[in-house]
């Protein structure tokens, strides 16, 4: 059987004619609704649903934004690993992040505090972001919470 298989996929084989992309395309717009058809398969069922409001202060929000921040080598998102400092939100929409990195060589040290300043300016309500980077205090796995610890095993 293996011999048969690898002798039709040999190039002394005819190549395998497709239909050319113009072709294709006024068949699949043909099917679509306006002509009646049933939808594409990727088109979805309804709308999605509207994105709910924002809830919480804004600090509470670009603390929640923070969260979604990992250290790529730490299976833990940096606030619970205790990389966040402070987080300061002035009535203007202004956010200042205070933070640290796990060593000051630490590989991710370029791409962290990118990500959380970013993060924080998805942030609805947020006009602008400061992130900066300490080493005083330094940090300590001490500083991790319980569900952090958790994850690590230390606890």
């Amino acid at each position: 059987m293996f011999e048969k298989i690898w002798k039709q996929t040999t190039k002394d084989d005819p190549p395998v004619a497709s239909p050319p992309a113009a072709e294709v395309e006024p068949r699949a717009a043909a099917a679509g609704p306006a002509s009646g058809g049933p939808a594409p398969a990727s088109a979805p069922a309804s709308a999605p649903a509207p994105a709910p409001a924002p809830s919480g202060t804004l600090e509470e929000r670009a603390v929640a934004a923070i969260k979604e921040c990992y250290d790529p080598e730490i299976p833990v998102n940096i606030h619970d690993l205790g990389l966040i400092y402070g987080v300061d939100v002035s009535p203007e929409g202004q956010v200042k992040v205070t933070m640290t990195l796990t060593a000051p060589n630490c590989p991710a040290a370029q791409s962290l505090p990118l990500d959380v300043q970013s993060r924080v300016e998805a942030v609805e309500g947020v006009k602008s972001v400061e992130v900066e980077v300490v080493f005083d205090p330094p940090w300590t796995p001490d500083k991790m919470n319980d569900a952090a610890k958790l994850a690590m095993n230390i606890l």
